[in-house]
């Protein structure tokens, strides 16, 4: 009788260890990301869609917000903003390097902060 009682212990233990772990596979987050026009959007787009699991990215021009759906198993939200860096586009973590920023088109160069 103890060890049924320590076996259904364990079993509990262990689901509830792993309850803790899941992730979702529809996380929506609101993302500022700096830049000016319609290249620029394409851009971010594109930049976020190339991280695996990233299920939406729609970038708005008027208030540089990123909307962004991803599965959390595959992505995070960091691995997003440094795909981003990397091709010029700050956010409010992640800040490109001068020499990404400078390979922008002209009408593309946002004021950094």
């Amino acid at each position: 009788m103890k060890n049924i009682i320590i076996g259904m212990m364990l079993l509990l233990v262990t689901f509830s260890s792993q309850a803790q772990d899941i992730k979702n596979k529809n996380a929506k987050y609101d993302i500022e990301i700096n830049g000016n026009c319609e290249m620029c959007k394409k851009r971010i787009e594109k930049a976020a869609y190339s991280v695996k699991g990233v299920k939406s990215a729609d970038w708005n021009i008027d208030d540089h917000t990123l909307h962004l759906i991803i599965n959390e198993e595959k992505a995070s939200v960091l691995d997003v903003k440094k795909a981003i860096a990397s091709v010029g586009h700050d956010s409010d973590e992640v800040k490109a390097t001068e020499e990404q920023y400078a390979k922008l088109h002209g009408c593309c160069m946002y004021e950094r902060k």
